[in-house]
């Protein structure tokens, strides 16, 4: 018999063991231009700071959810995407958050071009309506752990199932659906192993 608490409990076992290894399989694909923005997450009653960042393509490089907005969420963040990712991008768009050019130079260089342009995040704003989505129905998270455990699984699996590589790339409805049921496979034998 399912219960809530059988139900969470899976998702507290295998939501970070999926997740790392959705994230290991992406390491080495993203573009060399990034969109970095964050959106807010309500948790217990607080809102918190979701950190999030695609590629130009619209490929997902890292989520990251921070209790602030502040210099060192901006740095852990970074940090955290150059693992992910393997690389430091050549080309950096965000919103223009006082924290990003310090965060910018001194976790990925004084190479990288940093443009400050809210109009040029829009595709970013437009990506977070997938996390945004499954989130309000939920009407928050119970506490800071379980959420921060969530968004990166969604995030992860969200990207896994994204058949486009590029933006304007076309997929016909039964490549889609070949493509979803070859993925779905893949996705149930990385439980079996897990």
């Amino acid at each position: 018999m399912f219960t809530y608490e059988a139900v969470r409990d899976w998702e507290a076992r295998f939501a970070p063991l999926l997740a790392d290894q959705l994230r290991a399989r992406r390491r080495g694909q993203a573009q060399t231009s990034w969109y970095v923005d964050e959106t807010y997450v309500k948790v217990h009653g607080k809102w918190c700071s979701l950190y999030r960042a695609i590629d130009r393509d619209g490929n997902l490089v890292d989520s990251l959810l921070s209790e602030k907005r502040d210099m060192d969420a901006a740095q852990r963040f970074f940090k955290q995407a150059v693992e992910t990712v393997g690389s430091v991008p050549e080309r950096l768009t965000t919103d223009g958050h006082n924290s990003y050019p310090r965060a910018i130079h001194e976790m990925l260089g004084y190479e990288v071009l940093h443009r400050c342009n809210p109009y040029l995040n829009n595709r970013l704003e437009q990506d977070h309506r997938g996390i945004k989505q499954r989130y309000y129905p939920m009407r928050g998270f119970g506490n800071f752990t379980s959420a921060s455990r969530f968004c990166r699984a969604f995030d992860e699996v969200r990207q896994f199932f994204r058949f486009r590589t590029t933006m304007k790339q076309y997929i016909s409805l039964a490549d889609q659906r070949r493509l979803f049921c070859h993925r779905l496979d893949t996705l149930k034998a990385m439980f079996l192993v897990a």
